[in-house]
């Protein structure tokens, strides 16, 4: 199978969106979704490597469900605010290599 584009989720994300008559719920209900989303993300964070393990009637679920979860309702907004993620990602990568490039140690090699 071929490796999907953030082009391609972002298309196939809104073709699945678009078949609804509510489409995309507005940018506060996605920041506050992507909140909760956050907080199941932390939660399983915790109960795989903290302190905190699940309680015998919890549902089992994954770190990878809950980072799909998350970048769903990411992608959600970009599309809704009409932000091209790959560009907004290309932007943050060029910030890390420009102002931060000095900020950490470097592997020599």
């Amino acid at each position: 199978m071929a490796e999907k584009t953030m082009k391609a989720l972002q298309q196939e994300v809104d073709e699945y969106i678009s078949q609804f008559k509510e489409g995309y719920f507005s940018p506060l209900a996605m920041t506050l979704r992507l909140t909760e989303e956050l907080g199941e993300l932390a939660r399983e964070i915790n109960h795989h490597y903290g302190e905190k393990p699940k309680k015998k009637t919890e549902k089992e679920k994954t770190v990878e469900e809950e980072l799909g979860d998350l970048l769903f309702v990411v992608i959600c907004l970009a599309n809704s605010l009409n932000i091209d993620l790959t560009e907004a990602f290309d932007r943050v990568m060029h910030k890390f290599k420009t102002r931060d490039k000095d900020r950490w140690t470097r592997i020599e090699g």
